[in-house]
């Protein structure tokens, strides 16, 4: 489980446009969200795929912060850096 592909999402629509999360997982219609801060772990955001972008790219250094167990503070950590490395 460790190895599994990290893919982070930008909302296009709605009020969180813009903002980048993590896709906790998938299906074919939806993805579930999460921040570490205002979309934890036990309560991500579903939201249409339609309505986001993925980000393929993740560099390194915010991969590394999830290589060990993610919980909420690891990628409230790994947004973050993601946002200072891009922005």
């Amino acid at each position: 489980k460790g190895n599994r592909s990290m893919e982070f999402a930008k909302s296009l629509s709605g009020h969180d446009r813009d903002q980048i999360y993590l896709i906790k997982e998938k299906d074919e219609k939806y993805v579930y969200l999460v921040n570490g801060t205002t979309k934890m772990l036990a309560d991500p955001k579903k939201k249409s795929i339609k309505h986001i972008q993925l980000i393929k790219h993740i560099p390194t250094e915010v991969q590394e912060v999830l290589s060990g167990r993610v919980t909420d503070l690891e990628i409230k950590r790994a947004v973050k850096l993601y946002k200072s490395i891009i922005l």
